[in-house]
């Protein structure tokens, strides 16, 4: 099997050696292959960039305590990374794309506007299954935003664990359709998290934008900087993917269709009950 791994917040990101690291630790023959964006797209959702302004360039990378030989970074979005991919630029077709992990859970509506979804998302209209990772970052994740200060020091073992263990039941048998599993990770070590839940999306993250203003930029007429209000925690019922999280439980959603009945495949929730029940 070949396995594209990429994120949204860029090669070098700690996050993704440790996913990339995760899924070299398969069992049986994979061949992974790191293409993810030269820098930060957070955001960015499934976007490609408007490409005769990007003029994108794709380098050869190598990534500090990683296994994988085969990395590369791309001047533009993980949509686009994908998309890339699909039409050949790095080599064989590939059988899943996996993403993350993101610092900050991608819930609620962040789901929308999420690079390392929208990077599954693209996989999945090409036709190629895919699964998002995700880890909350306690306090801190607005949107699924999470600031370089919160960030620094975090344990990424859990969710990089909990990636591989849905990852390999997958590939033990990939649908016929393409999926795409969102899976969002506590903030907590593996020992201390709950178990996991099948989740819907919920309307909104635990924590939301609340307000945009406008603030007049000194010395500049007719210019302005945005000032965004954070909004009060949210509780969430727990039957959606951000209360969940907030519950200490993983949550696993399939984006394929966003309701109650979609459950996750049969083979990804023996693997969790396993990995919980040990």
């Amino acid at each position: 099997m070949r396995i594209m791994v990429t994120n949204d917040d860029g090669v070098h990101a700690p996050g993704l050696r440790a996913l990339a690291n995760a899924m070299c630790e398969l069992d049986g023959d994979h061949e992974i292959v790191v293409v993810a964006p030269d820098s930060e797209y957070s955001g960015a959702g499934a976007s490609l960039g408007a490409l005769h302004e990007i003029r994108p360039v794709v380098r050869h990378e190598q990534i500090e305590a990683c296994p994988v030989d085969d990395v590369w970074s791309v001047t533009g979005p993980p949509a686009l990374c994908v998309m890339f991919a699909r039409l050949g630029a790095f080599g064989a077709p590939f059988d899943l794309i996996v993403s993350g992990i993101n610092p900050g859970a991608n819930v609620g509506r962040a789901v929308y506007h999420s690079g390392t979804v929208g990077a599954a998302l693209t996989g999945r209209n090409g036709r190629i299954s895919g699964v998002a990772v995700s880890r909350a970052v306690a306090g801190y994740g607005v949107e699924g935003q999470a600031w370089d200060e919160a960030i620094a020091g975090i344990s990424w073992d859990a969710a990089a664990t909990i990636g591989r263990v849905v990852v390999q039941a997958l590939l033990a048998e990939l649908p016929a359709d393409p999926v795409v599993v969102n899976v969002n990770v506590p903030d907590a070590p593996l020992d201390e998290i709950k178990g996991w839940r099948h989740t819907v999306v919920g309307h909104v993250p635990p924590r939301t934008v609340a307000q945009a203003e406008l603030v007049p930029l000194h010395g500049e007429d007719g210019a302005f900087r945005v000032q965004m209000g954070w909004g009060d925690r949210v509780e969430l019922d727990e039957w959606t993917d951000g209360g969940a999280v907030e519950a200490g439980y993983v949550a696993v959603s399939n984006l394929s269709r966003l309701d109650h009945e979609n459950r996750p495949d049969v083979s990804t929730a023996d693997a969790l009950d396993r990995l919980f029940t040990s």
